[in-house]
């Protein structure tokens, strides 16, 4: 009996800072990925082809198992490089199987729980400016929440007037919007343990959606301390790649909601599994997303299947899109149709989106996007 195997692997630097992933069967199906780190795609792309002899020849059907040698299958496992990899291989296969069916991923996980799933925009940069009328802007464009980076260098422990430029930046944009609309914070890790619960108390009375990363994932301990301070949601899990790092994290407590990247942590197969994970313990599910349309493609299908997902990042319009922005490689840029501060969920085969590859051909090549450095004002290196 003959068996359908994966027989060729294709990886695409394309701008403005992402990598795609196509996999080809010997009866031509394909499928797409998004493997990548920000700022290291290269070196996500040579862990893909040093992944690729454990995936060409694979019935591509075996998605569990090829998940498993992946990640097994070497001594030295984990960590977002070699996870980045895994997901983006493992988004490609199960694009593969729903068009293999002519089904939605969804239909595989379960079905769906929702047929469309809320999502918020990004405004301002790593240093926003006039943030109450960028935030009224996305409110007018139908948006119903945003998230911000709100806070510059912070050292250990620094000065009352920078939580007060934090705090008026938030006021301009609840002013701005209305009590009713979300705003999340985002510090990127930015925050110390002395700092973040005097800024987690002092934003209170904004009544956020969530703030995020308020510390360094190294630091997790440090959040059920800062969640005695403040009534305020906190949310983390950008930088968490598999089940058994959120695992310390919900045994620990202190977090309400989690934000695994399907493009980070481990693909479609991981993070339904960390969702899962976060249900038994009452927490919501917030997909990390400011990438391109195969890893939003891929979130939305685990949205679907997901009860505990409250609300989807997405990248439309985000400050790193200055080249590229998240449409420019569909064949159908209505997919990503928002209407009332929602998406739809894709109901097409696979990821129920088409990647325009004539246009992926055409741009792709290198791309050398790195975040900045930052210092604080004694000259040692900050968080950005």
């Amino acid at each position: 009996m003959w068996t359908v195997k994966v027989a060729r692997m294709e990886l695409f630097l394309v701008p403005p800072r992402w990598l795609f992933l196509k996999l080809t069967t010997d009866d031509g199906l394909v499928g797409w990925g998004e493997p990548v780190v920000e700022g290291r795609a290269a070196t996500v792309a040579a862990a893909v082809r040093e992944l690729e002899e454990y995936v060409i020849g694979r019935d591509p059907n075996d998605i569990e198992d090829i998940w498993q040698v992946l990640y097994r299958g070497g001594f030295y496992r984990g960590g977002p490089v070699l996870m980045s990899a895994i997901a983006g291989i493992d988004q490609a296969l199960w694009d593969i199987k729903g068009k293999r069916y002519g089904l939605p991923v969804y239909e595989f996980l379960g079905g769906r729980v929702r047929q469309r799933v809320r999502v918020y925009a990004w405004i301002g940069g790593d240093r926003p400016q006039d943030v109450g009328q960028a935030a009224l802007e996305k409110k007018q464009a139908g948006f119903t929440a945003i998230k911000m980076n709100a806070s510059e260098e912070m050292h250990y422990i620094d000065s009352h007037a920078k939580v007060e430029a934090i705090v008026a930046r938030v006021a301009a944009v609840r002013e701005a919007c209305g009590k009713d609309f979300g705003i999340a914070v985002d510090f990127h890790g930015r925050l110390h343990k002395a700092m973040a619960k005097v800024v987690a108390k002092e934003l209170e009375p904004f009544h956020l959606m969530f703030i995020e990363e308020p510390v360094l994932p190294e630091n997790h301990e440090a959040l059920r301390e800062i969640a005695r301070h403040t009534t305020v949601p906190i949310a983390t899990g950008e930088r968490m790649f598999s089940r058994w790092d959120f695992k310390r994290v919900f045994e620990q407590g202190g977090v309400d909601i989690i934000q695994p990247d399907l493009s980070h942590a481990g693909g479609i197969s991981e993070v339904r599994k960390i969702g899962a994970m976060a249900e038994a313990y009452d927490v919501a599910v917030a997909p990390h997303c400011p990438l391109g349309p195969i890893a939003l493609a891929a979130s939305l299908q685990v949205d679907a299947s997901l009860p505990n997902v409250f609300i989807q990042e997405q990248s439309l319009g985000i400050h790193y899109n200055e080249t590229s922005d998240l449409l420019d490689y569909l064949v159908d840029r209505a997919v990503f149709a928002y209407r009332d501060g929602y998406a739809d969920i894709p109901t097409g085969p696979g990821l129920g989106i088409a990647i325009d590859e004539e246009k992926v051909r055409a741009v792709a090549g290198d791309h050398r996007w790195r975040n900045p450095v930052w210092r604080n004002e004694d000259g040692t290196v900050a968080e950005w």
